[in-house]
């Protein structure tokens, strides 16, 4: 199906509200402390549903903006993990357009999907950044730790993107998936 110029700009302005959210819900969880961002991964909510509403590309793209933008605008994430949480969203992103409007997966299949597509990329840039700049980090290990202290946001992820994506499919006509 072709896009026409009115589902366009409402990808523009949906992506654009997604964008927003990706740096405004995690300035909400870090009233609760600094720890509450690694732990329920707020800025991971907007992204995925950008890629599983908007697509792939429009979810990589969100994906990779969302923390630099969050970085200018509150200095979060650090420095240090911004490149990284740059390239694990962008594949969020890409990830779950791809799987779910792309291939037809259940959005549950693609939601479990890509988080381990996003977690992959994480650990595969922190190995390229080991190797190309010698940077001594034990990256098993820091993706391990990564993960069980983003557990509760890895649920809060399966119990919230569904339901926000069928709800913004039922309100929002911009294709047939």
């Amino acid at each position: 199906m072709k896009n026409t110029t009115k589902q366009i700009v409402l990808k523009i302005t949906l992506g654009g509200l997604l964008l927003a959210l990706g740096v405004l819900i995690p300035q909400v969880f870090h009233v609760f402390g600094q720890q509450a961002g690694s732990m329920f991964l707020p800025m991971h909510l907007s992204v995925l549903i950008a890629g599983f509403f908007l697509g792939g590309t429009y979810g990589s793209v969100i994906g990779a903006v969302t923390p630099l933008l969050s970085f200018l605008f509150t200095g979060m994430p650090p420095a240090a993990r911004l490149v990284f949480m740059m390239i694990e969203l962008a594949v969020y992103g890409g990830a779950s357009g791809l799987f779910y409007k792309k291939l037809k997966l259940n959005i549950y299949i693609s939601l479990i999907l890509s988080q381990l597509c996003g977690r992959t990329a994480y650990y595969l840039s922190l190995i390229t950044a080991a190797h190309l700049i010698g940077m001594n980090i034990p990256t098993w290990a820091a993706v391990v730790d990564a993960t069980v202290t983003g557990l509760p946001g890895i649920v809060l992820q399966i119990a919230v993107v569904p339901i926000v994506v069928i709800a913004l499919k039922k309100g929002v006509a911009l294709n047939d998936r």
